[in-house]
Order: C-alpha cells, then sequence, then structure tokens
C-alpha cells in the first residue's frame, strides 16, 4: 500500500528512482535528531546529466526542468532515508546552485523548479526558507544542484 505522498507522486506521473550513490567521500544524508540533511542532488535523470550554464532568458525554462530534477531526486533521498514519504513533517531549507554566466540573474526563478514540487507533493509541509545562488559551474557541467533540511515525524 503507497503512502498519501507516494499517491500524489503517481497522480503527477513521477516515478521515484532508486536513490543515488556519493559522487566522493561523502555520505548522501545524514540524521540529527528529528532532522534529515540531504546533500547535494544535481540534475541528472535516467543516468544522464543535465547539463550546461545558464545564460539567458531562454534557459530558465530549461533550468526550471533540472531543479525539479533535484527535487525528484531528493524525494529519492528522503525515501532511502526514512523509508516513509509520509513521515515528512516539513520541508525546512532548500539551497539551491544554478551554473549561471556572470550575467544570469534569474536563478530564483530557475529554482523555483524544485520548491514548485515540493509544495505540490507536500502541500503546506513542502513550504520552505531556500537560498538560490549562481555559481561559476558545478560538477559535471550539471545546471543546478539542490541541498535540503527535512523535518521528519
Amino acid at each position: 500500500m503507497t503512502g498519501t505522498v507516494e499517491a500524489k507522486l503517481a497522480t503527477l506521473g513521477i516515478t521515484i528512482p532508486a536513490a543515488s550513490a556519493p559522487a566522493a567521500n561523502y555520505v548522501p544524508f545524514v540524521i540529527s535528531g528529528n532532522q534529515l540533511w540531504i546533500s547535494g542532488q544535481i540534475s541528472m535523470a535516467n543516468g544522464s546529466f543535465m547539463t550546461g550554464k545558464l545564460a539567458g532568458e531562454g534557459d530558465i525554462e530549461a533550468g526550471r526542468a533540472a531543479a525539479r530534477q533535484c527535487a525528484i531526486n531528493l524525494i529519492a533521498q528522503i525515501k532511502a532515508a526514512l523509508g516513509d514519504l509520509d513521515r515528512v513533517k516539513r520541508v525546512v531549507k532548500l539551497v539551491g546552485f544554478v551554473n549561471s554566466s556572470p550575467d544570469f540573474t534569474d536563478q530564483p526563478k530557475v529554482v523555483n523548479g524544485c520548491s514548485d514540487l515540493f509544495v505540490e507533493v507536500f502541500g503546506d509541509a513542502g513550504r520552505h526558507a531556500r537560498s538560490a545562488v549562481g555559481v561559476a559551474q558545478l560538477p559535471f557541467n550539471v545546471s543546478v544542484e539542490v541541498e535540503a533540511v527535512i523535518e521528519f515525524a
């Protein structure tokens, strides 16, 4: 039997992938008390990186799609850590990093791709504090990376 959150994901046509293993010397998540701290999840879908530096207005939608994929990958880590997505009490904080040119200033619009999915899936519990930061480069030349702090029951 699936829970409420998994049913919501199914209605959105989203299949949660297996949680990715770390690419270096770190762990994918840490549980401290009732908080789950998730390492940055990159824009990767079906084993392929969603890459490229965002430089202009036309890149916003591609960036939003990459950020949405980061949300899906974060949800995969939540499931791996907690076993049941219905245990999420609150999405506390997201930090989004956008691989962008120096003159690109729409990082918040890009990271909305992640934020919007969390609110759609978790409702009011998905509303969170957030940072959206432009960076010169990301691992594997991905377009977006997002880390999260989750409160759980």
